[in-house]
């Protein structure tokens, strides 16, 4: 398939109108979108470059939400930017903490939709799975997520927020007058791999990351940022050249008859299409492989014969291949595959000179594993019929 195929989503969001006179919420804003409306609230211009990085550094940096606490700004500035402006990030409604400390948070967002945010501490790293849009057009048969409608888009804010809701949870906001060492960062990482697909959303996963990475503010390396996606072939390079963070592939499956059914948009970009683009990834951002997510599937894609064939397909290009467990959900038409299974899968591809990580499930207790987040507030349930249905998934007759 060409990689000039439409990429517009099967449902059109439109953006959501705000209120006359509300004021501009600064979280989200892009460096120059911040200048500029300051400007437009009467900062002079030649002063606009210092206030844009005066308010940077107290929003994203030290995390404060009141004007009257940023202190190296006059009153006058200060009441001026009461006056014009918002802080706002979206409001946690409930958080459950795994047995194995991680931590999902329900997130209600503008309109009162709401979105999953999970945290996952490990002992190198915190990692924080972002949500992009609020349910996802993908249905893709395994995931959970993919079982809700998509509603609309989140919005630059609304995803950059997630990483500032989780911060002020996890206290770690430095004390005012103090930076805390890189090293000791609870939060350390960021996964595009929530609710979503990011590339459905470029515009605002590009700017939310873009604000998360500024060496200013929450400075995250884009070494320590991934995106994943399905497979939006055309926005791939994009996200090379406007992004350049990491890129995590939903693989799952080496032929094109099974893909289809396990993540449909490979009807759209199939495999070798796919690959092609991926090929050119490495060398567009500079970073070192192209994670492979491979759900394991009992008796769908977990043979010797799908091993090889997936060491094959992804020949002369630098990978790793994290092998996810499937996390069973309510009505999921699928199995995990037996630890046996995965084991001898995973050595068939380290053998061919590939790490091959067995990803261990987290947060299961409390459906925040990968696969499995979607909104409490979705209602539109489906049955593990329904859904296999869907898929093409031969199902028994009672």
């Amino acid at each position: 398939m060409s990689a000039t195929s439409p990429i517009t989503q099967d449902v059109l969001t439109l953006p959501r109108k705000l209120p006359q006179g509300t004021k501009t919420n600064i979280v989200g804003l892009p460096r120059n979108a911040l200048r500029a409306a300051l400007v437009a609230a009467g900062t002079p211009e030649k002063q606009a470059k210092m206030r844009e990085n005066q308010v940077w550094q107290w929003v994203y940096h030290k995390g404060v939400r009141q004007f009257d606490l940023m202190t190296n700004l006059a009153k006058d500035y200060r009441a001026l930017l009461e006056q014009n402006f918002t802080i706002e990030i979206p409001e946690v409604v409930s958080k459950h903490v795994s047995s194995d400390g991680t931590r999902k948070y329900l997130v209600r967002i503008a309109g009162g939709h709401e979105v999953e945010t999970v945290y996952i501490p490990e002992e190198d790293r915190g990692t924080l799975c972002v949500s992009s849009q609020v349910g996802c057009t993908l249905t893709c048969s395994f995931c959970h997520t993919g079982t809700q409608k998509l509603v609309r888009n989140l919005t630059a804010g609304e995803i950059v927020g997630q990483i500032m809701l989780a911060r002020d949870d996890l206290g770690e906001w430095p004390e005012l007058g103090r930076a805390p060492k890189d090293e000791a960062r609870l939060l350390s990482n960021i996964v595009l791999m929530g609710m979503g697909e990011p590339l459905y959303n470029f515009d605002a996963v590009r700017d939310a990351m873009k604000i998360a990475m500024d060496g200013e503010g929450i400075s995250l390396s884009r070494r320590r940022i991934t995106l994943s996606t399905s497979g939006v072939v055309p926005e791939i390079a994009r996200a090379a050249d406007e992004i350049g963070c990491l890129l995590a592939v939903s693989f799952h499956a080496t032929t094109d008859e099974v893909r289809d059914k396990l993540v449909p948009i490979n009807k759209k970009w199939n495999i070798e299409t796919l690959l092609a683009a991926l090929r050119d990834y490495p060398r567009l951002s500079n970073s070192e492989r192209i994670t492979f997510e491979y759900v394991m599937l009992k008796g769908v894609n977990d043979s010797d014969e799908d091993a090889r064939r997936l060491v094959k397909l992804i020949e002369g290009i630098p990978a790793k291949i994290n092998l996810i467990p499937f996390n069973e959900w309510p009505g999921a038409p699928y199995e995990r595959s037996s630890n046996n299974r995965i084991h001898a899968f995973a050595d068939i591809i380290y053998k061919a000179g590939y790490a091959s990580p067995i990803r261990t499930p987290r947060g299961e207790d409390i459906m925040a594993a990968c696969g499995q987040l979607k909104s409490a507030t979705e209602r539109a349930r489906k049955s593990r019929a329904a859904v296999a249905r869907e898929a093409g998934i031969p199902t028994s007759q009672t």
